[in-house]
């Protein structure tokens, strides 16, 4: 493949990290999502969490409701569990049993709706034996939350203090460290031992790859640019890319789409989250563009992490288009409005 075609053919990608929330809300914004992806890792931080198998069974069930609804039969949900100071090693069995993909951890009060998350890992120890024992995934919200370590440098403090000594205590642990931001975890993330064995991986998203934290801050206050684990500095951002082009299979796509209503974000005490999934896939194709890396986008986007879930590549086929996209001010959602990363701008790639 050359690195400026005018049309990329891909193996249809999947989103491994994904927010569609519940409700009404639900049916708008997981028609972007299954335009693009056939599978997609449904984060559990709904109020109240979907902490048990007989949750996320519901949950899906109205995910698919909504499904038929938009006439949708090629997609599939792949649904997670929110782990607590409480979750239980029979509930891991359950879970492994019943086919969910992953358990999330959550450190109390890092994100949206994150309070019910684990105070002290230490009470988890049991889950995250029996999770080793079958083989179950943990994915991270990698940030520590303690009000004393500034925000830009709570992810690096994690890794030392809790992502290090976890994977010692629990060497076979499956984990995937999510929407990482910053030099430190890529790094970490590229050189971790493993012992042959494929233990760690990484999500990247498209705000991090193709944004700083200036872009929260361009001409004032960007409401919609801001997101937990927030944008860190130019080398951080350098640093991500270089990860996610480098055809290292640990790092893979997840967007960690997060739609908030626009009332919500540009408030006086605004939500955290950067709704990409309207043209998830354009933004990607931008930011490997950028380095010259097209060709190291289908292993980012569509191979590494099925390897990682141990689930089959897809087999369908998707082709983006090096037309320019204009993207919309403003999208429905329920009964008010979102707005998309980039809004009122236009993108060069989009989906046939």
């Amino acid at each position: 493949m050359s690195n400026s075609p005018t049309k990329i053919e891909l193996t249809q990608p999947d989103d491994w990290h994904l927010h569609i929330r519940d409700g009404e809300v639900m049916k708008d914004v997981l028609a972007d999502t299954a335009r693009q992806f056939a599978r997609a890792i449904i984060m559990p931080n709904l109020k109240p969490p979907v902490t048990t198998v007989d949750l996320a069974k519901a949950y899906q069930s109205r995910i698919e409701a909504n499904l038929k609804l938009l006439g949708v039969t090629d997609f599939k949900p792949l649904m997670t569990l929110y782990l607590t100071d409480n979750t239980s090693a029979d509930e891991v069995r359950k879970a492994k049993d019943a086919g969910i993909a992953a358990f999330k951890l959550y450190p109390a009060g890092a994100t949206t709706n994150s309070d019910a998350g684990v105070s002290d890992l230490k009470h988890c120890y049991a889950a995250i034996e029996a999770m080793q024992a079958v083989g179950m995934p943990l994915l991270v919200h990698g940030e520590v939350t303690s009000a004393d370590i500034d925000i830009f440098d709570r992810e690096a403090v994690f890794i030392d203090t809790v992502l290090e000594p976890l994977r010692k205590q629990f060497p076979d642990l499956k984990i995937v460290f999510e929407h990482i931001t910053t030099k430190q975890a890529a790094h970490y993330v590229r050189d971790a031992a493993t012992a042959g064995k494929n233990t760690i991986a990484a999500t990247i998203t498209p705000q991090h790859l193709l944004m700083n934290r200036n872009a929260i801050f361009a001409g004032g206050i960007r409401p919609h640019n801001y997101c937990l684990p927030v944008l860190k500095r130019e080398e951080h951002r350098v640093a991500l890319l270089k990860a996610a082009t480098s055809g290292n299979s640990r790092f893979f796509l997840g967007t960690d789409s997060a739609p908030h209503a626009k009332g919500t974000k540009e408030a006086a005490c605004g939500c955290a989250g950067c709704y990409s999934a309207f043209n998830a896939l354009g933004l990607y194709a931008e930011a490997f563009e950028s380095v010259g890396k097209l060709d190291k986008l289908e292993g980012f986007a569509s191979f590494f992490g099925p390897d990682f879930y141990s689930l089959p590549r897809n087999s369908k086929k998707i082709t983006l288009a090096k037309q320019t996209q204009n993207i919309p001010m403003e999208l429905p959602l329920g009964d008010a409005t979102i707005v998309p990363l980039r809004a009122g701008e236009t993108i060069a790639w989009s989906l046939v």
